[in-house]
């Protein structure tokens, strides 16, 4: 054990530990959601870290070289992930993220210490407060890291949906010929394709793909520089203009400081827009992946138009029962976006004066909002709309039966002999194409001719 104090006093700290004092507390203080700091929120941190390092560095607050290579060396592998087990602080904390910084900052110190051949708890050569927060504030750094972790994750959202529209995109090809009854408040309506069904399904998400893409703008302004209220108190002017542009290099991402950091640092309403963009991508899953069930219900006594690809036995009672999963699965996590945006939300209109302090929470929601929806369009293209296969005998023959195949005779017979057809078909216990071949009013070739994937599909009359 090593011995730590602080303004509270002394903790005893286990030698084996990277971290120190201040996170030992917030261990103690903060057993809430057994939930982890995101990953990627600890290496967007050690960005953040690895720039303000380097740019105080270069300032001169670094004359001895070995610390500062040392420092850096510490940072860059924070941001590769290489020390993601020594952050150890629970997700939700109190203090607006001072907890995770600290915690950053006694792992980034002690990591140094060892590179340099110091014991650790060495804090008068490598100090986390004087040299791992040298011009900087949990206020400053924490959401400028939060703004890196989401970039790089909505960057990775975008991808995941690409690809989903891309897989909804190829079964609108593989199905485009096959004719099948469209379906409004649960009832029949017209007639439409199942490729045409598929397209709609992508074009949803080729929305929401660019939605995702175009947010990202939201995040690139951030408030690092400006300390503990936005005003840079603390921090050399030379420091406050350098930061961003260091970090922009080393993210590869536009980062751009903000004009008014007290702005920035007190208001968090970007997050509610970004979340509410999340949102409506979590709806578009919901209701996909509901539709999907639906039409593979059954399959013996429900539409089963569709077979989703089978993947776990789905009772411990009723034999041969397969339950479509993956989209059960989606809709699961669809509802949780959903929740989370509503944390996000009154998280966001909570914050109070100069600073919002529910940061952690914020964090932890959007961060999570963005892991699901990757997750989520990841095993819905992979697991089940990449093997969706169409039931084309099915979706023939319920064309055949359903009153729904009379509407396209409309425009050739008129209303008046479509509803004589659909009568008749209801009293003699048969089809809408024998109903309408026995009263003679369209002749079998027409029929056809009238439900085919380019007549149903064809815009107007």
């Amino acid at each position: 054990m090593r011995t730590e104090t602080d303004f509270l006093g002394q903790k005893q700290i286990p030698a084996n530990k990277l971290y120190g004092i201040h996170t030992q507390r917030a261990i103690e203080n903060f057993p809430l959601s057994s939930q982890f700091v995101h990953p990627e929120l600890i290496k967007a941190y050690g960005a953040v870290k690895l720039a303000c390092t380097q740019v105080n560095r270069s300032l001169g607050f670094f004359p001895d070289q070995l610390k500062a290579d040392a420092i850096e060396q510490a940072c860059f592998e924070l941001s590769e992930g290489l020390l993601n087990e020594h952050i150890v602080v629970d997700a939700m904390q109190g203090g607006a993220g001072t907890s995770t910084n600290m915690n950053v900052n006694e792992v980034l110190t002690n990591r140094a210490l060892e590179i340099s051949g110091k014991e650790r708890g060495d804090y008068e050569y490598i100090s986390p407060i004087d040299d791992l927060n040298l011009h900087q504030s949990t206020n400053d750094t924490y959401p400028t890291a939060m703004k890196v972790a989401a970039i790089r994750m909505l960057r990775q959202l975008e991808q995941s949906v690409l690809g989903l529209q891309e897989a909804f995109q190829q079964k609108e090809k593989e199905f485009a010929h096959i004719v099948k009854v469209g379906r409004t408040q649960f009832q029949d309506a017209i007639l439409t394709t199942l490729g045409r069904e598929m397209g709609a399904y992508a074009e949803a998400f080729n929305r929401d793909r660019w939605r995702i893409y175009k947010c990202e703008e939201r995040l690139r302004v951030v408030n690092l520089g400006g300390t503990a209220i936005g005003t840079g108190l603390g921090a050399p002017r030379q420091f406050i203009f350098k930061v961003v542009d260091q970090l922009r290099e080393i993210t590869n991402i536009g980062l751009a400081r903000s004009e008014n950091m007290i702005d920035g640092t007190q208001n968090t309403d970007v997050f509610v827009e970004v979340s509410g963009i999340l949102k409506a991508c979590a709806s578009s899953l919901f209701k996909i992946s509901n539709d999907l069930r639906l039409l593979s219900s059954g399959p013996d006594a429900g539409l089963n138009e569709i077979s989703l690809p089978p993947r776990q036995v789905g009772s411990s009672i009723m034999p041969g029962k397969v339950n479509p999963v993956i989209p059960e699965a989606v809709a699961q996590s669809a509802i949780k976006v959903m929740g989370n945006d509503v944390i996000i939300t009154q998280a966001c209109s909570s914050g109070n004066l100069e600073l919002n302090q529910f940061m952690p929470l914020i964090a932890h929601s959007l961060l999570e909002n963005l892991q699901l929806l990757t997750n989520s369009c990841e095993i819905f293209r992979e697991l089940c709309v990449n093997g969706l296969k169409a039931n084309e005998a099915v979706c023939r023959k319920q064309v055949e039966n359903s009153t729904a195949v009379v509407t396209a005779l409309i425009p050739e017979i008129g209303y008046k002999k479509a509803s004589e057809i659909v009568k008749v078909a209801s009293e003699r216990k048969i089809s809408i194409k024998k109903a309408a071949l026995q009263l003679q009013y369209i002749d079998e070739i027409r029929f056809a001719e009238l439900i085919t994937p380019e007549a149903v599909c064809r815009l107007g009359n």
